[in-house]
């Protein structure tokens, strides 16, 4: 038990030297040697948990998935028909709360792995929710889930990492959220300011 919380410990402190770290000076200068350093922790510690930095880079994005997916399932619950803008308000609040963590990934360091990875993982549980969604609702799509679920979650990701460089929040959550619901409900033809008839 002592050990796990041991585990635990290094594991955070090499994440957190990690992510302070690309902050400062980017990914791609950064040395194993640095991290260790900043984390206080033995290089012979650092690879006996992780193969390299890229290892390490892509656990904090998995840790950051889990995360958000936790916070996010009862909000999905919550949804079973439409879009209520539940879940984008719960990955505001997670992107305000790991704000650091989100700006890495985002920014699109590491060489875009952890923007992909991420990317990837978000719309692959999308596109499955829409499928059920559909299902449950015995709708049929008009756009293919996998492709719609593509677009959801490239707008979800400029609006995130938008929130996530803001050092003030540029507005509530709440009316980013209202906003965006009427985006989904109305199309970006009306959000635009024009009628269906014009």
């Amino acid at each position: 038990m002592a050990e796990d919380r041991r585990t635990r410990r290094t594991r955070r402190a090499l994440s957190a030297a990690l992510v302070e770290l690309v902050l400062e000076r980017g990914f791609s200068t950064l040395t194993v040697e640095d991290i260790t350093e900043r984390a206080d922790v033995g290089r012979a510690t650092f690879y006996s948990h992780f193969r390299d930095k890229e290892d390490l880079f892509a656990r904090v994005t998995g840790n950051l998935l889990d995360e958000l997916a936790e916070r996010l399932r009862p909000a999905m619950a919550d949804s079973p028909v439409g879009f209520t803008g539940k879940p984008v308000l719960e990955m505001l609040r997670h992107a305000r709360d790991e704000r650091d963590v989100y700006r890495i990934v985002l920014r699109g360091e590491g060489d875009g792995k952890p923007l992909q990875m991420f990317m990837d993982t978000l719309a692959h549980a999308t596109a499955e929710e829409f499928r059920d969604r559909a299902e449950r609702n015995a709708v049929e799509p008009r756009i293919d889930p996998g492709l719609l679920a593509r677009i959801w979650v490239g707008e979800q990701i400029a609006v995130l990492r938008w929130w996530a460089e803001q050092e003030a929040p540029p507005m509530p959550v709440e009316d980013v959220v209202r906003m965006l619901l009427d985006l989904g409900l109305h199309g970006r033809y009306w959000a635009s300011g024009f009628d269906a008839s014009t």
